[in-house]
Order: structure tokens, then sequence, then C-alpha cells
């Protein structure tokens, strides 16, 4: 019932806000974007409908994915009195399985002003808004700066750009696919503060980011607010291989996450600490296109909680034009994490397929995929609640099969 009555109100609110954004000006015209992927599956896991690996959250999702997943924006720039704004609303949609409808939600809803009379370049924001970098072959964002803030960007420093945003969320008991969860002192609300460097021009097509993260959570329901910071340089690099490249060096403790958003609901003490660095290459060379990813990270915790674990993984996805509109794919990831004084886990993951798209890049979106994905992983992998197998213990691989349409505009 909790569930219904909030998608409900959920769904009211947008249609609301859609009809406020087609109602405004017709002089302004509202940009309309979306992301959407999903499809049947089917895997060879006796008693499963579908069956994805990885290690923890990271994964290569080329034949790979067992959710339904999309979401669609509406933004509507104007202009008022020499001030431009632009008011933003992102809905989303998340579907375990094929048949479900009940998870909506708001991704976004935030307003932005630039042109003000104090700092006619710079760009003011408040709401819910979202800030991060992904390497999109395995769904992960190394960079996740989001959530209910402020801030301002794009103030010229001379050698780049600086911006400053906070963030809050508030304590209370979690919602969690619609459902009412009580917590006790494990979910307490938790401020972050955001100083970053960025558009900084090191060498020829190659850009600095720079970003110092400190985050304090609140003490309430009988546990002490755990403070933590981090600190992320990233490097961008245009015009590689027809691609580009992305690097990312990484450090947080406490509650600051590895990614500069929150750790645990911002419960991690100083006795957590994560380093990590990422390497991810992209590329179009004629019919040839693709991305691959090197990453490491080190993660230390309490005993209690786990101990010291080192994570790598390595992979890359491939697309070969055979024509304009017929792509051939192949994505091959390794990924490994050891636990300290437990046995390594290790999994890898091949797929193949064809798809049909728009046209012979490797960016090319819709497409229409066919594939097959083998899995082979070892027991360490599988006995892991945290990767959500759930196969039989003497099962070490496994093969999925099916269909997926991908879209972004």
């Amino acid at each position: 019932m909790i569930k219904t009555l909030r998608t409900t109100a959920i769904c009211r609110a947008t249609l609301a806000c859609v009809a406020s954004l087609v109602g405004a000006s017709a002089a302004h015209a509202v940009d309309w974007t979306g992301y959407m992927r999903g499809g049947p599956a089917a895997t060879s896991e006796s008693g499963k409908s579908r069956q994805c690996y990885g290690i923890g959250e990271l994964k290569y999702r080329l034949g790979n994915e067992c959710d339904f997943y999309g979401e669609f924006q509406l933004a509507q720039a104007m202009k008022a009195d020499g001030v431009d704004f632009n008011a933003v609303l992102m809905t989303n949609y998340y579907s375990p399985a094929t048949e479900s409808n009940a998870n909506y939600g708001v991704e976004q809803a935030y307003v932005e002003m630039k042109g003000v009379d104090i700092a006619p370049q710079a760009l003011f924001w408040m709401g819910k808004r979202r800030d991060r970098d992904d390497v999109h072959i395995v769904d992960t964002f190394f960079t996740n700066m989001s959530g209910v803030g402020a801030g301002v960007e794009n103030i010229d420093v001379g050698f780049g750009k600086f911006g400053l945003a906070g963030y809050k969320n508030d304590s209370a008991a979690e919602y969690i696919d619609g459902e009412h969860i009580t917590t006790i002192g494990a979910n307490n609300g938790v401020g972050r503060l955001h100083a970053q460097l960025y558009d900084i021009p090191v060498n020829p097509d190659g850009k600095l980011r720079l970003v110092a993260t400190y985050s304090r959570g609140d003490s309430q329901g009988g546990v002490k607010g755990q403070s933590g910071y981090g600190l992320n340089v990233e490097h961008v690099q245009d015009k590689f291989f027809g691609g580009g490249n992305h690097i990312w060096v990484q450090y947080a403790e406490g509650s600051t996450d590895i990614n500069q958003g929150i750790s645990d609901n911002g419960a991690h003490g100083s006795g957590y600490k994560t380093w990590r660095v990422v390497e991810s290459p992209s590329w179009q060379l004629g019919a040839f296109g693709g991305q691959a990813i090197a990453m490491y990270q080190h993660n230390e915790a309490p005993d209690t909680a786990g101990g010291k674990s080192n994570y790598w993984t390595l992979g890359g996805r491939g697309s070969w034009a055979i024509t304009k509109n017929l792509k051939w794919l192949t994505e091959i990831g390794y990924s490994s994490l050891k636990p300290a004084n437990s046995t390594a886990e290790n999994v890898a993951k091949v797929t193949i397929g064809p798809a049909l798209s728009t046209g012979p890049d490797f960016w090319k979106r819709p497409e229409l995929r066919l594939y097959v994905t083998y899995a082979d992983y070892n027991k360490a992998a599988a006995n892991d609640t945290a990767n959500n197998y759930n196969v039989p213990a003497n099962k070490t691989s496994a093969v999925s099969y099916g269909a997926q349409v991908e879209i972004w505009f």
C-alpha cells in the first residue's frame, strides 16, 4: 500500500511539472533528453529467468544487465531582465525484472541561473542535481557528487575555473523501492562540501580537474556523526585515437566515499580509507571503435568490518562496423577482489553478438542487440552474497543470452 501511494504521488507530481513546462511560453523550446535500456533474457542457471555477474557493484555490462532502467529529462531555458535561467526535471524508472511497474522517482529537479549583476559569468544552482563522471562499459560513476544542494561554478581564476557546492541529506528512515525501512542510528544525515578547480589546460587537448571534499554526519539515533574527506584528480584527454582518455587518481576516508559522495550513509569513521587509480581510453579507428578500463583499488577498514582488501579489473568492449547500420560487439572483462586473510574472488566474462544502430561508430545509439554471455567465476565469488549470484555450490560457470535495447538522446 505504501509503495502504491508513493508511486501515485510521484506520478502526479511529475505530470504537474510536465504540464507546467509544456505550458511555458512558446518562445522558449522545451528540451527533452533521456536514456533507456532493457530487454528479455534467459540463462543456463536452473530455476532462474536471468543472471548477471560481477564483483560488488562493478560489472561489464554488455549482455550482463538484469534490470530495466530509464530516465527522461525536461529542461526549460528562459531569460528575464538580462538573466538566463534553466529549470530542469528528470524522472526515472527502475525495475529488477521486466514486469514490474512500481519503482519511479525524481532523479533531478533544480534551477540554475547565469548573468546576475554581482557575478555575470558565474553559474548558480539550487535543488537536486547530478555531478558525475563514469566509464560506460562498467556502468560505474567514479566521480559522483550528486544530491540535494546548492552551488556556484564557472568562476574564472585565470588558469582554470572554480566551483563550490554544498549538499545535505536529512536524518530519516530510508525508503527503498517504496517500502518504509526503520533504521536506528544507521541512517544519519550527512553534509558535504566540494571545492573544485577544473578546465585547467595541462597539455594539448588535455584538461585537469581537482576536487576536495569534506563530509560530516549528524549525531542522531545514539550514534556520533562521523567526518571524512576526499581528494579527486581527473585528467580528460580529447582527440585520442578518434576518441578520448580519462584518468582518475582518488583518495577518501571516513564518511566520504571514494567517488566523493557519502560512504555507507555517513556511518564510516576514520578507520575506513580507500585509494583508487582508473585508466579508461576510448577510440574510433575507421570501422573499429571501443572503450577499455584498467582499475586498481585498495580498501582499509577495521578488522571487525573486513579489514584490508585489494580490487582490480581489466577489460574492454569493441565494436566492428560490418555495414553502416550493422555492428559486431565483443566485450571481455576480468575482475578480482582479494580480502585480507581470505580467498580471492575472481570472475571472467565474455559477451558477443550483433547490433543494429543508426551509424557505424561505437557511441552511436540506439542499438538493438542480440547477445550471448559466458561467465566463469570461482566459488569465493559465488559465495559472496554481495555479488548476488545465488547459484548452486558446485557451479562455477554459466551462459546467458537475450536481446537488449540501449538508447540515449
